[in-house]
């Protein structure tokens, strides 16, 4: 992943409501939502929905494909697991580590 797609999936992702939504389609898995599930879930008017769909579809981190008369939407795991990869790709000066490893060795 480049630094600019990082900047846009973070970008996309630094606002409550999108995160929210991204993490209940990463929850729905490979099935994905229609946007009425989404909207009923998230309690948000359908326009409001949209507008943040359309954000994260912009940034590679949702997917839609029409499915008869619907749209179903689906979290993009490859792009977040490239996100991830990215942003740990020099943890512990790129010597394998766990999380906790991590945590126990910063001196910030």
């Amino acid at each position: 992943m480049e630094e600019i797609d990082a900047v846009r999936s973070l970008a996309a992702l630094a606002q409550a409501l999108r995160l929210r939504l991204f993490r209940a389609l990463v929850v729905a898995g490979p099935e994905g939502h229609t946007p009425g599930a989404l909207a009923e879930y998230l309690g948000v008017a359908g326009n409001t929905l949209s507008f943040h769909l359309k954000e994260l579809t912009h940034a590679g981190l949702v997917t839609q494909e029409r499915q008869g008369r619907n749209l179903v939407y689906r979290a993009s795991f490859t792009t977040m697991t490239e996100l991830l990869g990215y942003l740990t790709e020099n943890c512990c000066e790129g010597a394998a580590c766990s999380a906790t490893d991590a945590a126990a060795s910063c001196r910030c």
